[in-house]
């Protein structure tokens, strides 16, 4: 691989940190700008492999605090219409969102938190990067805003029972996954410190639980970023499919509900039907 992929850290305290080693592992030399700290961006992606775009704790739109995110969405745009491969995380996919037409919202249900599970959708049987995941991955989420509408044309990879999108993608090589996965213990417990006095959970329980679940991010996420880095390396082996229907069924909010469904909905993309998440169950 010549050329370096390009990396947008939007905030100190959201390095590429584990995604970052797992990458250099496979191959990829990485290009990191702080753009927290006045870095500049390319006018364009020709010098660079691809795109990663991490998160922080502004939204999507706050150009004020932010005023480099006009520019990164325009390279975002240039990607998605020039086939060059990316992935947002967290404030990144809100901001390949924006950028390509979908929209972001400050999440109705309140913030998603701690070590959770995300749901595969029959999509992702075909995708490069997400087909050979577990059906229900484990996942770091700490976010407040959320996509409440992935672009036109996008296709939803992964839902929860909590938000539905968790992942998506744009195009046939630009992907999108609101959950993290690049980080460490470390990290998430400087999060909860900074963001004590506005979520009204244990934190203190709910990071026992992140620090315990890292190893199997390890083991289920590093070769993702290997399939990532060979994309990279040939985003031409990368085949359109086409887009399926998206659901817009309310999400399942039962663990075993959700398991069944997905394995169904799989088995269902296996033999080229889609079939939707059923509705959300009332709880007694």
């Amino acid at each position: 691989m010549t050329r370096p992929l390009l990396v947008l850290q939007n905030a100190a305290e959201d390095p590429p940190a584990r995604l970052g080693e797992w990458l250099t592992k496979a191959g990829v030399e990485l290009d990191v700008r702080e753009m927290f700290a006045g870095a500049a961006l390319p006018t364009d992606l020709t010098g660079h492999s691809g795109l990663l775009v991490l998160g922080g704790a502004m939204s999507a739109g706050d150009d004020d605090i932010a005023p480099w995110l006009p520019a990164v969405r325009e390279l975002l745009r240039a990607a998605v219409r020039d086939e060059v491969p990316t992935l947002g995380i967290c404030l990144g996919a809100q901001l390949l969102a924006v950028a390509t037409g979908g929209e972001v919202i400050v999440g109705p249900e309140g913030p998603e938190l701690g070590a959770r599970l995300i749901a595969k959708r029959a999509a992702s049987a075909t995708d490069a990067l997400f087909r050979d995941l577990p059906i229900t991955p484990d996942v770091i989420q700490w976010h407040f805003d959320v996509v409440s509408r992935i672009p036109p044309g996008a296709v939803l990879l992964a839902t929860s029972p909590v938000y539905e999108v968790q992942a998506y993608r744009v195009g046939r090589v630009c992907w999108a996954l609101q959950p993290h996965i690049e980080t460490t213990p470390e990290i998430v417990r400087h999060w909860a410190a900074s963001d004590r006095d506005r979520v009204d959970v244990d934190l203190d329980a709910l990071l026992l639980r992140t620090d315990a679940v890292h190893a199997d991010i390890e083991e289920t996420w590093q070769p993702f970023a290997a399939r990532f880095a060979d994309v990279l390396r040939d985003p031409a082996s990368v085949r359109a499919v086409r887009s399926p229907t998206v659901s817009t069924a309310a999400p399942v909010d039962d663990p075993a509900a959700i398991r069944a469904a997905l394995a169904a909905d799989m088995q269902a993309a296996r033999h080229g039907s889609v079939l939707p998440l059923p509705t959300r169950r009332d709880v007694d």
